[in-house]
Formats: C-alpha cells, sequence, structure tokens
C-alpha cells in the first residue's frame, strides 16, 4: 500500500495525465459511435467528435473572454464602486464597535481612559510653555535604490513558464492520447478482456463498462446539471440587473457544483458584481436567497436523479476521497476524486471477492 501510495505520488503527472484522457474519451464515445452509424469509419468519427469539441471550447473561451474584456474597461468605475461600498461597511462597523463600547465599559472607566491618553498631550504643552526644546524627532531613514538594467523579457517569460513546462508537456499529450483511446477502443477492450480466462473475462468486460458507466454519469451529470444552473442563474441575474450576467452565470454554477462549499461559493460571484448596483439592498438579498434556491434544488433533486441512481457513493467515503486525493494531487486530485472512487467501486462491484469493499464504499 506504502508503495502504491509513493508511486501514484511520484509519478502524479503520468497518471493524472492518463485518466483526465480516460475520462474524455469515455465522455465522447457516445458521440463517436452516433457518428459512427453515418458508415464512418471509427478513426474518421473520432476525428469529428474531437474537431467539434475543439469547436465548443474555443467558442466558450471566445464569448467568456468577451465578458472579461467588458469588465476591464469598467473596472475603474466598478472599483470606486466598490471602494466607496467597503468604506461605508467599514465606518459603519466603526460606529457600531463605538457603540458596543458605551453600552459595555463604564462612564468612569471611559474617563479615567481619556485622562490617560489626555496626559501625554499635556505634560508636551507644559514642557513647551517652560521653554524647554524638545528634540526634534530622527529624519527618516531614505531607501536606497540600486538600479540595475532590466531583466530580457524572453528571460523573465522563460523562468515563468519553465516552472509549469512539464505540466505543458503533459497537457500536450491529452488530445492524443483521447484519440488513440477512442479510435483504438475496440481493440483495447477486446486484447484486455484476453488478459483473463474464462468466467474472468466476462468479468473484466463487465468492469470495464461499469467503469465508463459510472465516468460518464457523474462527468455528463455535472455538466447537464451546470448547464441546467448556468441558464438559470443567467436568466435571474438578467431579471435583476446584475452587471456582467452572461459571466456571472456560469461562475456561480461551477462553483455550486464543488462538494460541501458549494453554496457560499455560488452565491459569492452574484453579490460581488451586484455591488456595482447603487442603494440596491434588497437586489442583493433576491440573488443571495434565488442562488441558495437553484444550488439546494439542482444538488438534493436533479443530483440524485441524473448521478445518484449510477454513482452509489456514500458521504463519508467521498469525503475520505476528497482528502486522500486532494492531498496526494493538489486541486487536479480533488476533480478527480469521485470519478475515480466511482470506477473502483464499479470494479468492486463486478469481481465477487471485492463485492464487502464496494458495499463499503455504496451507499446502500
Amino acid at each position: 500500500m506504502a508503495a502504491a501510495v509513493a508511486l501514484l505520488y511520484y509519478g502524479r503527472d503520468f497518471f493524472v495525465t492518463l485518466i483526465i484522457s480516460a475520462v474524455f474519451a469515455f465522455i465522447l464515445d457516445p458521440a463517436v459511435v452516433l457518428v459512427q452509424k453515418l458508415r464512418i469509419p471509427r478513426a474518421v468519427a473520432t476525428a469529428v467528435v474531437i474537431g467539434i469539441a475543439f469547436v465548443a471550447v474555443y467558442a466558450l473561451i471566445a464569448a467568456a473572454s468577451t465578458q472579461v474584456s467588458s469588465i476591464a474597461e469598467d473596472l475603474p468605475t466598478y472599483s470606486s464602486r466598490v471602494s466607496e461600498v467597503v468604506g461605508k461597511l467599514s465606518d459603519d462597523l466603526d460606529s457600531l464597535e463605538k457603540k458596543t463600547v458605551e453600552m459595555v465599559v463604564p462612564q468612569n472607566l471611559r474617563e479615567q481612559q481619556q485622562q490617560i491618553e489626555q496626559k501625554p498631550k499635556e505634560a508636551m504643552k507644559a514642557r513647551k510653555r517652560r521653554g524647554v526644546v524638545v528634540p526634534p524627532a530622527p529624519p527618516a531613514v531614505q531607501e536606497v535604490r540600486i538600479h540595475t538594467d532590466p531583466k530580457p523579457i524572453i528571460t523573465t517569460l522563460y523562468r515563468y513558464v519553465s516552472g509549469y513546462f512539464h505540466v505543458l508537456v503533459m497537457a500536450s499529450f491529452v488530445p492524443f492520447l483521447v484519440y488513440f483511446m477512442l479510435s483504438w477502443r475496440d481493440h483495447i477492450s477486446r486484447t484486455f478482456q484476453l488478459l483473463f480466462t474464462g468466467e474472468e473475462q466476462y468479468i473484466a468486460g463487465r468492469s470495464w463498462s461499469g467503469i465508463g458507466e459510472s465516468t460518464r454519469a457523474y462527468v455528463l451529470g455535472n455538466f447537464f446539471l451546470w448547464v441546467f444552473l448556468s441558464c438559470a442563474s443567467a436568466i435571474a441575474f438578467f431579471f435583476l440587473g446584475v452587471p456582467y450576467w452572461p459571466l456571472i452565470g456560469p461562475i456561480s454554477a461551477f462553483f455550486s457544483l464543488v462538494p460541501y462549499v458549494g453554496l457560499p461559493l455560488s452565491v459569492l460571484p452574484p453579490v460581488v458584481a451586484a455591488l456595482a448596483i447603487p442603494n440596491k439592498f434588497k437586489i442583493v438579498m433576491t440573488i443571495v436567497a434565488i442562488t441558495a434556491a437553484l444550488h439546494l434544488f439542482a444538488m438534493n433533486f436533479l443530483y440524485a436523479k441524473i448521478i445518484g441512481r449510477r454513482v452509489r457513493l456514500n458521504p463519508l467515503m467521498v469525503t475520505v476521497a476528497l482528502m486522500f486525493w486532494g492531498l496526494l494531487w493538489g486541486a487536479v486530485g480533488l476533480v478527480l476524486a469521485i470519478p475515480i472512487t466511482a470506477g473502483i467501486k464499479a470494479v468492486c462491484d463486478n469481481v465477487e471477492s471485492l463485492e464487502p469493499y464496494g458495499r463499503l464504499l455504496g451507499d446502500d
């Protein structure tokens, strides 16, 4: 077990790249099968599906960049409005603190505190009246700046990119891995089952199918939930007059899918955007209520209908999986924790000797 954990930790770039590619392959496989029904070879159908996927991703990035450029243009006005709100909130907190002190601290203690604070000032005035020369304050230390030649921009970019070079290299393999996993799926599936004999071949094939179904159920289910929440949130924000609603809606919906902390994270983007609306406290509260209602409806009703029937993991094991894979692989581990655990459960459910572990991971 220790050797396996060490291998997963030190080989995380390889394993993460491989698992991400497998997840994309499982997701796109039904689309490839659908295109194949047009009597197109699997290799060509795979290329068509991946090309369409790239176009869809490019369209999403282009739409998001348009909103980001609009935010950049309005940033000075928005920053001044946020500073005004923060300043007003700070003044209100100071006023509340003073009122609390007046209510809690007795009057005589406040007078004593004021006298203690006034004594140094009165002593200074008395010394001036008696002609005592007060020594001037020492001069401030002047900062000495050493002018150096600026570093070449190429060197700066190289030092910045070099830290992520291995990540970029491994990410460049993802499209090729996805293509080969999809175009050679039948060959890989057939030869994988040949590694086993007798009844084990049937178990291996069923486990392979279970991993694919659970992965698609989780990823596509979350995608459909994100689309639903994005559309519903964007429409609500549009009627409430929230700035940048085409961008804020999808961001809020994406945060809403984060396990355990999705509710407060989903509320944050629209509330921050609504700060640009002057004197609209009721609108902010309405935004919070609508966002919370959409989150609770999606995660407590739609999630169970779309994802819960196929990915039946109990909350304790989900939490342990998030902790383990997050500690092992960081942020990427948090994203892949549930698909990996669901795949492990699919294998355990189909292998008789591992069924107790499947029941341990499951919710029945």
